[in-house]
């Protein structure tokens, strides 16, 4: 392990909570409330799968054996159980935005112990870009009003940088496969990746959409999701630079106040908004732009589907991508797999 990701590692995960220096919080694209439903409403309704705009099934994983498995202290054991400890590629930053600073290899059964401590802290009530409180007023109404959010949330922390995002953790593992009833989100012949996302409170995932179909199930902790379909692209300012899979935004939605431009295209926006807590079930259509933000220390996994005949197409081009871009025809220099050296 290098000295600077040593000294990285050993930093508190509360230090990144350090206040921001005050700015005007900017008024931001309209948004509103996700529909929120169940299984069982869901069957009794006949509607056909996939879902055209995205859908919240509260409570749906919560029969799950991972639901109820999956601590950070479990997986802190289940890491250390298979000897010596090889470190784990972390997230310094937001790889979504700017320059792909250099990622630190770290252990993880360490991290996942201090992330257990912090978890006992129950946050604020009031925290979040919409507090609870708020989002059942506005629910209960039942207006069908669109409603601002409350950016000056994201000037009053620095988002954390160490964050352990889309590990291929049944790679590593394969026995935990089965505490995840995959096919319970998944219906068909369709082939599916999984990835888990392990940090504190206060990380966040910059505004990019996918190309294959997304569930993101969470297992412990609560997030904010800012989700805006498709026909929403005017305003999402793409990126040339390159991620697989993905289309990335220059849109920081954690400095907006400093991006002039970008907030000018941002603010004509319109979005919805998703608070995601323990057990719920989130379903993200393809190419839904979306942003993240953790309200508290979380475990979430994302499970991306493809059919064959996705695979075929969409899934071929952007293979085909990919060789272009390790070739140095495309994109290099500008994507989120290579840090770009004596830049940091």
């Amino acid at each position: 392990m290098s000295m600077s990701a040593q000294a990285l590692f050993e930093r508190p995960i509360e230090a990144e909570l350090v206040a921001a220096p005050p700015a005007q919080a900017p008024i931001g694209p309209s948004f509103e409330l996700i529909e929120e439903t169940t299984w069982e409403a869901l069957k009794q309704s006949g509607r056909q799968w996939p879902f055209a705009r995205p859908v919240l099934i509260k409570g749906g994983i919560k029969h799950w054996p991972a639901f109820e498995k999956w601590s950070f202290e479990h997986l802190a054991g289940i890491c250390e159980g298979q000897g010596a400890e090889a470190p784990v590629k972390f997230t310094d930053g937001l790889v979504e935005q700017g320059l792909t600073k250099g990622r630190p290899f770290l252990p993880v059964a360490p991290y996942l112990r201090e992330l257990g401590k912090a978890a006992q802290k129950a946050p604020s009530p009031a925290a979040g870009l919409l507090p609870k409180a708020r989002q059942q007023a506005l629910r209960q109404g039942q207006t069908g009003a669109r409603f601002h959010l409350n950016w000056a949330h994201m000037q009053s922390f620095r988002p954390t940088t160490l964050y352990l995002a889309q590990w291929d953790i049944l790679e590593k593992f394969p026995q935990l496969r089965q505490d995840l009833l995959i096919k319970s989100l998944w219906p068909g012949q369709r082939m599916t990746w999984e990835y888990v996302f392990m940090g504190p409170a206060n990380t966040v995932t910059g505004l990019h959409n996918d190309f294959p179909h997304n569930w993101f199930c969470q297992l412990t902790g609560t997030k904010e999701f800012l989700l805006f379909p498709p026909d929403q692209s005017e305003h999402m300012c793409p990126a040339k630079k390159y991620d697989w899979g993905a289309t990335l935004s220059d849109i920081n939605v954690s400095r907006l106040p400093s991006q002039a431009k970008e907030l000018a295209s941002f603010e004509k926006a319109h979005g919805i908004y998703a608070r995601v807590e323990a057990g719920d079930a989130l379903f993200v259509p393809k190419r839904t732009w979306h942003s993240v933000v953790s309200l508290e220390p979380s475990i979430s996994l994302g499970m991306f589907g493809l059919t064959p005949y996705e695979v075929a197409t969409g899934g071929a081009w952007a293979t085909l991508r990919d060789w272009a871009h390790h070739l140095h025809l495309h994109a290099w220099g500008n994507c989120t797999c290579h840090q770009v050296l004596g830049k940091r």
